[in-house]
């Protein structure tokens, strides 16, 4: 079966002021799909979402949403197929969390912006799905990161998205929150046919939730396929330079063995 390719990286090199950060990005992610990306710190990813959420111009290639270039469409229809999650995103003050979700229904409204009974309806299934419905009318300035980051997805979610984009979402998130929002993700895909496209530090997450992994180090990507293929001891050592022994795939980091498997 051909896959319905969602969003589509050609020939892709991303970085600042046409200096490339990273380049010669080939990739595909369908329907119902989930990429992560992976690499050391500076190694591109937040730049690579960047550019394919259209807040960085290409430096060479194209992005392609849907098989049309993303750069030839109006804000507002690339808003209707595209959510997007980036981290250091700005607090807005004296808001609920119900009207923060609800930003996200800007490319469904009409002029004015105004909520029909619809939007409020996706507005709080979104709620629901990310799991801060009880929070709809509390301050979004006096809660949680971490809440805070849940009701970002809400909004994200209320887009009703062809594609997401997502930049650590985890990062303020407690072990349990982390998998709750991975499980939200993966239900997204899954059950919605949404493409999802995510960076995350933590391995043994990547390996649970992607469907492919992008592997990015010193400018360029270093390995991409199954989490089970590229994601493997060796290929952690390869991206993270670690010295052999280190990381055992399902195990994590083993420390103090030196190399060398820790006795007892």
């Amino acid at each position: 079966m051909e896959r319905d390719i969602r969003l589509g990286m050609r020939n892709l090199s991303v970085g600042y002021g046409g200096k490339t950060v990273v380049g010669g990005i080939d990739a595909g992610v369908a329907a119902g799909e989930i990429l992560v990306l992976v690499g050391p710190n500076g190694s591109g990813k937040s730049t690579v979402l960047k550019t394919l959420c259209r807040r960085l111009r290409p430096v060479s290639g194209t992005v392609e949403l849907s098989g049309e270039d993303a750069f030839r469409l109006s804000a507002r229809q690339a808003a209707s197929r595209m959510a997007v999650l980036l981290t250091h995103q700005p607090h807005p003050e004296l808001v609920t969390c119900f009207e923060v979700a609800a930003l996200g229904r800007y490319p469904h409204t009409g002029f004015m912006g105004r909520l029909t009974p619809l939007d409020r309806a996706a507005v709080e299934e979104s709620l629901r799905q990310a799991g801060v419905w009880a929070l709809r009318g509390a301050d979004f300035g006096r809660i949680s990161d971490g809440q805070r980051q849940r009701v970002l997805l809400a909004r994200a979610l209320c887009q009703q998205p062809e594609v997401l984009l997502l930049d650590e979402p985890t990062t303020y998130l407690d072990l349990g929150g982390k998998i709750a929002l991975l499980e939200i993700l993966q239900r997204l895909a899954k059950e919605k046919g949404v493409a999802v496209v995510l960076s995350l530090h933590e391995i043994d997450l990547a390996k649970g939730i992607g469907d492919q992994v992008l592997c990015l180090k010193d400018g360029r990507v270093q390995a991409m396929g199954a989490p089970e293929e590229v994601l493997s001891a060796r290929g952690m050592e390869k991206l993270f330079d670690l010295p052999a022994g280190v990381y055992a795939p399902g195990a994590g980091i083993r420390f103090g063995t030196d190399g060398k498997e820790a006795a007892g």
